[in-house]
């Protein structure tokens, strides 16, 4: 890289040639405090909008079409109570004669009186009218509480009111704890102190990078107007539109990521162009037309792979899609508006630190770029063991992905001082392991139907008991609550359903003409699993298929695209790999459990759009070095020498802030945080550097081959206009 300005031959001014994001970029320094107060009333407006207006998350997690939805559906249609969900309080007595003792039995019944006229509450029933609800030495009991409502209507105030009614009414003798999945939700608290971890981690890295703290804070400060104003518009969206109450941190998580990484791929082709002698005017505007490009082109891939989770047909998911591409498209929207006002308003200041600390450089005889081109003639020397040991290392790591199972962690992997976890410990010690995940069976009949489906469940290996019938109110159902022998979150409680569904509920049907449906929050837990499964083939081939095409029209190669595709899947692969043997095998004092349903599409579609970010930056430069010297080795490294830095800086702000997560309470954002972090890691370190230098020392001028017939039809995408004198792009 030519570090000061060549005196025989001056960089040119802007000129009319340059593109569209160079004349939004001249635009935005023309109008550098209209643009900047625009961004700020956006932010003040959507926060106080936000504020005003309050939340509506909803957490639709219905799945039209399946048994356990049909079991719901059929609850609500003939006015059963048991199709509201339930809060269960747990009584706990020490004392003689256990919750049934005259001092404890008075502070039940007090509570429960509380709880009956309590808000949301459509029935209260006691453990005392119901024999099975005490335990065999009498020292826990259960009241089961049924809301008024399901899902998406349950209000979590109400809930959080019956908790701290349970709460009031514990004393010395007696122990009552809230317990189920509604108050498992309604504790649930978002990322907690990661987001500030991050963005502080993020800070520190810049600093590092840059040497000063007004040019580490602009890509930070850029982001941050972004995620703010995109969490303030869909907070009012929320009362419009079905929005999971977990969108708010996953939007923090990525949008603080790609904002970052963004502004930061701008703002270091800008410095590049003022070490060329560019004054900050000419080289904002060639950094937009240049890195802007590739900025675009990443989150339009970004977009386009969260999209894509709308084809899952999952409602809980395309909510979560559609926020967190609103999220990348605010973000990649301030990196090429705000931005460049902020660098009209500090290039004069950035500039002077920017070429004292060029200048302190010099005087130590360092050349920028020179390990990265060592690292890669040292991968040329050797491509191919390269390539084998990079990808045999991803392939092991992948390995454990292959025993992933999904599902929902159950209030066992809650927090130790949760209401949800207390009552989870309690009724496993009173009742056994699965009675907080009992199957409600739904059959179609009167009372006789009823009792000869309790009695072929409690017949059926793996399940501890089965309650009497419950008619509904027009008496045309029966359900029965069985509880299985197993944890909900175990898989011997998923083959469980399968077999009561496949076999032992078959030939019930089969002998009594009686329609059995299998539903509970277990089942629909399973059958969300089993519907990712089923979709995810047609998700990745629709984001992989998709985003080849966009590299084929971006480089003309056909060999390009398919190598992308197949590291970004290894990549990918990986990470899974690692949150396989942390989370699901316990790794690192982690508790054991099955991986949320919705985390690998999830990852899969961030991690895509973000690895074809690195993928296009790399590329593009070892592109042009191409078409200007056909020379594909020495392409390769002035590639890797002139992305190195940048690339390595951006992934590791990406790296912090997603790692940041790794702290949250919530277990589903700590295995999004591992996941996203490992991927980054990994595609920088091991494909970018390794992987990807030895792939094209191996293909040489082949990875640029384009059939004849192809390239006649393919238009010309033009991603990076080089600058005037061919210095490298989004250096």
């Amino acid at each position: 890289m030519t570090q000061t300005q060549d005196r025989t031959n001056p960089p040119r001014r802007a000129t009319d040639r340059r593109g569209v994001f160079s004349r939004l970029a001249g635009w935005s320094q023309r109008h550098r405090w209209t643009a900047l107060v625009v961004w700020l009333v956006v932010v003040v407006a959507t926060t106080v909008g936000a504020q005003a207006a309050g939340s509506a998350w909803k957490n639709d997690f219905s799945l039209p079409g399946t048994e356990s939805q049909r079991a719901t559906d059929l609850l609500e249609k003939h006015g059963a109570v048991e199709a509201g969900d339930a809060v269960q309080l747990v009584f706990h007595a020490e004392t003689e004669g256990g919750v049934a003792a005259d001092g404890a039995r008075q502070s039940l019944t007090a509570v429960l009186d509380r709880v009956r006229t309590a808000p949301g509450v459509a029935d209260v029933r006691s453990p005392f009218d119901d024999a099975s609800a005490v335990s065999a030495d009498g020292r826990i009991a259960f009241a089961t509480v049924t809301l008024d409502g399901t899902g998406p209507d349950v209000s979590k105030d109400d809930v959080r009111a019956i908790i701290d009614l349970a709460d009031d009414a514990t004393t010395d003798t007696l122990e009552v704890v809230a317990g189920g999945d509604v108050v498992r939700e309604a504790e649930e608290s978002g990322g907690g102190a990661a987001e500030g971890a991050g963005m502080l981690a993020a800070l520190v890295i810049l600093v590092l990078l840059f040497g000063s703290l007004l040019a580490a804070a602009l890509p930070l400060v850029t982001a941050l107007f972004a995620v703010g104003s995109a969490i303030g518009l869909i907070t009012m969206a929320s009362h419009a539109a079905t929005v999971a109450d977990f969108t708010p941190p996953i939007m923090m998580l990525v949008g603080l990521g790609v904002g970052v990484d963004y502004a930061l791929l701008i703002f270091h082709r800008f410095r590049h162009e003022l070490l060329r002698g560019a004054e900050p005017t000419d080289a904002t505007r060639t950094a937009l037309d240049a890195a802007g490009r590739t900025v675009f082109f990443a989150g339009c891939t970004v977009i386009i792979a969260l999209l894509g989770l709308v084809t899952l047909g999952l409602g809980s998911l395309q909510g979560v899609a559609l926020a967190v591409a609103l999220t990348v498209l605010v973000t990649m929207a301030a990196s090429l508006t705000l931005l460049p006002a902020m660098l009209a308003v500090f290039g004069a200041r950035i500039r002077r630190h920017v070429m004292k600390r060029v200048a302190r450089a010099e005087r130590k005889g360092k050349e920028e770029g020179a390990g990265w081109r060592r690292m890669a003639a040292g991968v040329q020397r050797r491509p191919l063991p390269a390539l084998l040991v990079a990808v045999a290392a991803l392939l092991a790591l992948s390995a454990p992905a292959v025993d992933l199972r999904l599902g929902f962690a159950d209030a066992g992997n809650d927090p130790a001082d949760s209401s949800s976890r207390q009552a989870y410990d309690l009724l496993a010690e009173g009742f056994g392991p699965g009675f907080s995940g009992p199957l409600v069976a739904v059959a179609e009949g009167d009372a006789s139907v009823g009792e000869e489906l309790r009695r072929t469940l409690a017949e059926t290996p793996g399940i501890a008991s089965a309650s009497a019938p419950l008619p509904s109110r027009d008496g045309s159902l029966s359900t029965v609550i069985a509880f299985p022998t197993s944890a909900p979150q175990d898989e011997a409680t998923a083959d469980l359903v399968g077999t009561l569904r496949d076999d032992r509920l078959t030939a019930f049907e089969d002998r009594t003409g009686a329609e059995v449906h299998i539903g509970g929050p277990t089942a629909a837990a399973q059958d969300f699993s089993d519907k990712v499964a089923e979709r995810l083939p047609l998700f990745v081939a629709i984001v992989v298929g998709l985003s080849a095409l966009l590299l084929l029209l971006v480089f003309r190669s056909v060999l390009i695209p398919l190598k992308a595709a197949v590291l970004n899947l290894l990549s990918i692969g990986a990470s899974m790999g690692v949150i396989t043997v942390v989370f699901q095998h316990g790794w690192f004092g982690v508790q054991a459990g099955p991986i949320e349903a919705f985390i690998p599409v999830m990852v899969f579609a961030i991690v895509f759009g973000l690895s074809m970010d690195y993928e296009v930056f790399l590329l593009s430069r070892i592109h042009e070095e191409w078409e200007r010297t056909k020379d594909s080795a020495y392409a390769v490294r002035e590639g890797l020498a002139t992305t190195g830095r940048v690339i390595t800086a951006a992934a590791a702000i990406m790296i912090v802030v997603f790692g940041a997560f790794v702290l949250s309470p919530d277990r589903m954002l700590q295995q999004f945080g591992l996941g996203l972090a490992v991927a980054i890691l990994l595609d920088a370190l091991v494909i970018r550097c390794l992987i990807v230098p030895a792939a094209m020392q191996l293909l040489g001028e082949r990875a640029w081959w384009l059939p004849k017939p192809l390239a006649r039809i393919l238009p010309r995408v033009t991603l990076e206009r080089a600058s005037s004198d061919q210095t490298p792009a989004g250096v």
